[in-house]
């Protein structure tokens, strides 16, 4: 059974003039299954994302995760954004256990959990920092801890680490496979960059431009784990050949 089980699903933003952002998505995600959603800019992958978190309803179609429909946002649906949106009042380590707090558990529930996901995003010398004495890279590591030791079974990442370097964008890509590697939470991944895309997913689904539809799912053939040498391999540049193709055209 699919963990997330999209069909003929369909949104669109009433108005004077309306505006059709998706139309008729198809997308079945297995559990552990990790997906990347690639497009021209404004082809609704971001809305896709906020469908599947809860945040927006849709116009028609269905969309269920484990086998119930979604209605509104939840913790088993954790949502990395392009900026970590951290409390800047708060350090690290109350970043991180503050949405166990809120579903009001028991420290003894969650504290040895807690630490052992700040371990694994390799931020246990700044537990007592705030955010506004951390990297770019490691806010958003805060970020990907906090949804995990909230037990979030999906991780729905909107180009996180689209603001940072090219030398901390690999760094983050790396620590992330490291983390599903670990974990296998099922990831849904929305960039705009073709070679971390390849890089990440298990499966590539490209988009059309809008309204957003389905054009082609991508299977990526690298074995795991995966290391910065894949990318220079054969099989990378063929992929990025295509894909860099299929999108190109994607208005024809």
């Amino acid at each position: 059974m699919s963990h997330i089980h999209i069909q003929e699903l369909s949104k669109t933003y009433p108005g004077k003039t309306p505006v059709q952002a998706l139309d008729s998505i198809d997308l079945n995600v297995a559990p552990g299954e990790f997906v990347a959603l690639l497009g021209p800019s404004g082809c609704g992958k971001s809305t896709l994302l906020n469908l599947i978190a809860g945040f927006e309803a849709p116009t028609s179609g269905r969309l269920l995760f484990g086998g119930q429909a979604v209605t509104q946002p939840g913790p088993d649906r954790g949502v990395v954004f392009q900026e970590a949106a951290l409390f800047p009042w708060l350090t690290v380590w109350d970043n991180v256990i503050f949405g166990p707090q809120v579903q009001g558990k028991r420290a003894a529930e969650y504290e040895a959990h807690a630490q052992e996901m700040i371990e694994l995003v390799g931020l246990s010398d700044f537990k007592n920092h705030l955010p506004v004495q951390l990297s770019g890279g490691m806010r958003q590591r805060v970020g990907i801890a906090r949804i995990l030791t909230l037990g979030s079974k999906v991780l729905l990442m909107d180009e996180p680490f689209g603001a940072l370097d090219a030398q901390t964008r690999l760094t983050m890509q790396e620590l992330l496979l490291s983390v599903w590697q670990r974990l296998k939470p099922t990831i849904i991944f929305v960039t705009h960059d073709i070679d971390e895309a390849i890089f990440l997913a298990s499966s590539i689904y490209v988009m059309s431009a809008r309204p957003g539809r389905m054009q082609k799912h991508i299977p990526v053939p690298l074995a795991r784990p995966r290391t910065i040498a894949d990318t220079a391999s054969e099989t990378f540049s063929t992929m990025k050949l295509d894909i860099l193709n299929l999108i190109r055209h994607t208005h024809d």
